[in-house]
């Protein structure tokens, strides 16, 4: 890790800068990958799955005797573990629906906002060296609470033609039906246009690697919407002199593990701590099995020494990470100033692994920035809000002068001939 001493603001930008990789030189294969899935369908889909995930599909679509298989494969420790995830999920995300509430706005005038879901909504989940079933809990209990239709789940397979086991497990546990063979750009494209085997949805959740990020901004430039944009993912931590050095080491390799290109930041008013970091991360990476990915992670990563905790919490509003933990004495304080974070962990008892498997809040959250103006994913981003009104005769003689005048003073006349004709005839 990179150590930057006192830096003054106006080179804040500078040091908090991310490595994200352009994706707009990958525009033209993935588009070509889109376009001929679009023409094409399953015959594309099974084309790419043989040259990128070097397997041979006779069907995409995983069947119900795949499944049972993989649920008998997985561990009953593992299924405990699932089993209590769920329950905490599930128990968070209940908490977020919300009766309809009527208000009169004045009387006779009624106005209120109703949740739909979305119909058809694809979920991709990444298989690989990491297969992200726990992502599959975080998208497909929220679509579920909010009552989504059709859950379409597309996954890559192995060389052997199957999904990773655990996943398969997931999906019924939380009974998504509609699983399929297919990965990277090609998942993306069939769920996007449809193909003869896989539906077309309305909107599209889930991580994955550069390819993924790509296909998912030019397919949203088609109008199909996504979760939210997307890059390599990141921790942010706050630690003071109270704060346990090997723990802070813990929660900056947790996240560099994810990819060479994740991020962590480490922000201190401790020199002495950062020394006691650095030395703990050289301990423990060591032994880790993904300590070559983890390492290279780290070159993008930095501590940063502060004068206070005034601009600490300044400078990582600034960043807006993905993840920040507050390990400090004061952090339910602290807390109160931090207007930029995808999810906030405080205490030197609140890990962010806790949050990304099994505390209960959402894992899938903005990166790069971007939660200085995106949330995570939530009950909300599964449902469309609605707006209603209803006026009586009395309502409408309240409200219509008022509509009458402003509709007039725009130049907009049928507008106004809507209200006037209603009043007359009372």
């Amino acid at each position: 890790m990179k150590i930057i001493q006192f830096p003054e603001k106006d080179r804040w930008m500078e040091i908090l800068s991310r490595p994200v990789a352009d994706t707009a030189t990958l525009e033209p294969s993935v588009s070509n990958i889109l376009r001929e899935v679009r023409e094409n369908g399953d015959v594309a889909v099974k084309k790419f799955s043989t040259v990128f995930d070097r397997v041979s599909l006779e069907n995409i679509e995983v069947s119900e005797k795949e499944i049972e298989t993989a649920v008998v494969e997985v561990d009953k420790d593992l299924k405990a573990a699932i089993g209590q995830a769920k329950k905490n999920i599930e128990k968070f995300h209940n908490g977020q629906v919300q009766p309809i509430e009527k208000i009169e706005t004045m009387p006779g005038v009624q106005c209120w906002r109703k949740s739909v879901a979305i119909e058809k909504i694809g979920l991709y989940i990444p298989g690989g060296t990491a297969p992200l079933f726990s992502t599959l809990l975080m998208l497909g209990i929220p679509a579920k609470i909010a009552g989504c239709k059709e859950i379409i789940l597309c996954s890559p397979p192995s060389p052997d033609g199957r999904i990773n086991p655990v996943i398969l497990y997931v999906a019924q546990l939380i009974g998504i039906k509609k699983i399929y063979k297919a990965g990277g750009v090609q998942a993306i494209a069939a769920m996007a246009y449809g193909t003869e085997t896989i539906s077309r949805v309305d909107k599209i959740f889930g991580p994955g690697n550069q390819y993924v990020t790509c296909a998912k901004q030019l397919v949203q430039k088609d109008g199909l919407a996504i979760d939210m944009p997307a890059g390599p993912s990141e921790v942010a931590v706050f630690a003071d002199q109270s704060a346990n050095a090997d723990f802070v080491a813990s929660d900056l390799l947790s996240q560099a593990e994810h990819g060479v290109d994740s991020q962590s930041l480490l922000v201190t008013n401790s020199k002495e701590l950062i020394d006691k970091v650095l030395s703990a991360i050289d301990q423990q990476i060591k032994n880790l099995p993904r300590a070559a990915i983890t390492q290279k992670a780290l070159e993008n990563s930095r501590a940063i020494l502060v004068k206070n905790e005034k601009e600490a919490i300044e400078l990582l509003n600034a960043y807006a990470p993905e993840h920040l933990i507050l390990s400090c004495k004061n952090a339910e304080k602290l807390s109160a100033d931090v207007i930029n974070a995808g999810s906030v962990f405080l205490g030197h008892y609140s890990p962010e692994s806790a949050g990304d498997y099994a505390s209960g809040t959402n894992h899938t959250l903005p990166t790069n920035g971007y939660a200085r103006s995106y949330s995570g994913v939530s009950v909300d981003s599964f449902v469309k809000k609605i707006t209603f009104q209803q006026l009586t005769k009395k309502g409408l003689e309240n409200i219509g002068p008022a509509v009458i005048s402003m509709a007039e003073a725009e130049g907009l006349d049928a507008h106004a001939n809507a209200v006037k004709i209603r009043i007359s005839e009372l």
